[in-house]
């Protein structure tokens, strides 16, 4: 790990590199003082640790008391595979295998042993959080997904006990109708479909962003913050338009 630095929230961000089978993945690690759970962001086709839009999600977070790591799902010369033939960025077996890696990483560091472990995942990203979700159970508190492929998780869906936000924006159609097809299967933990309108499927529209991170926000503190609330609550709510406030 190399030296840390210490920014806004009193936050210790320090750079990283998880091993994953025979390769290392970079990420960057922040921890809030007295964290209360710590959020792994599995990023989208064409995204890394160093994205602004994860990158201000994440600060939201700290400011929730969350600790973050955003890692790079791919090594560098991954990415320049990927950018040729974008085969990697569907490829989610190997997004899931890296997560769970780098989760397994989480809960061993001296660090973040002990912390809650949540997940926030877009596009392909969110699948692997999905599955990753599914296979480590009782470690994952719990996933929010931002215009996320969740539908890309398969049968798995029906395998997660992680309570499940789902964020999509309210102009991308295609991305609304799969997340209402793999919410129906999200059947045993509580899960919520949130459409914020007006919004496209990177969320780059004025003050949209932030509603996503407000609603993360919650959702993470809700559930990841002891005492947590039992991961069996049934709270089906299959569509949810937002109109304001996080908690939903």
């Amino acid at each position: 790990m190399n030296t840390a630095t210490k920014t806004e929230w009193n936050v210790v961000e320090s750079e990283v590199s998880i091993p994953s089978g025979r390769v290392k993945l970079e990420g960057t690690l922040a921890i809030p003082q007295n964290a209360k759970g710590i959020v792994l962001f599995a990023h989208g086709s064409g995204s890394g640790r160093h994205s602004p839009r994860n990158r201000f999600v994440a600060g939201v977070l700290h400011a929730e008391g969350m600790a973050t790591l955003l890692f790079d799902l791919l090594t560098r010369e991954e990415e320049m595979v990927d950018a040729r033939t974008a085969e990697l960025r569907f490829d989610i077996h190997l997004l899931t295998k890296r997560l769970i890696d780098a989760t397994r990483w989480v809960t061993q560091n001296s660090e973040t042993h002990g912390l809650s472990v949540g997940y926030f995942g877009a596009s392909t990203g969110a699948a692997a959080a999905l599955i990753a979700a599914a296979e480590l159970r009782a470690t994952v508190g719990a996933v929010v997904s931002r215009g996320g492929r969740a539908d890309l998780a398969g049968d798995a869906l029906g395998m997660v006990r992680a309570p499940t936000l789902l964020i999509v924006g309210g102009k991308d159609d295609v991305v609304i109708e799969l997340n209402r097809q793999a919410e129906a299967r999200l059947r045993d933990t509580a899960s919520k479909l949130v459409i914020i309108p007006g919004a496209t499927h990177l969320f780059e529209e004025s003050g949209a962003l932030e509603k996503v991170a407000g609603l993360a926000g919650a959702w993470f503190r809700r559930y990841l913050t002891p005492p947590p609330e039992p991961p069996m609550r049934r709270e089906k709510q299959s569509l949810w338009f937002y109109k304001g406030g996080a908690d939903g």
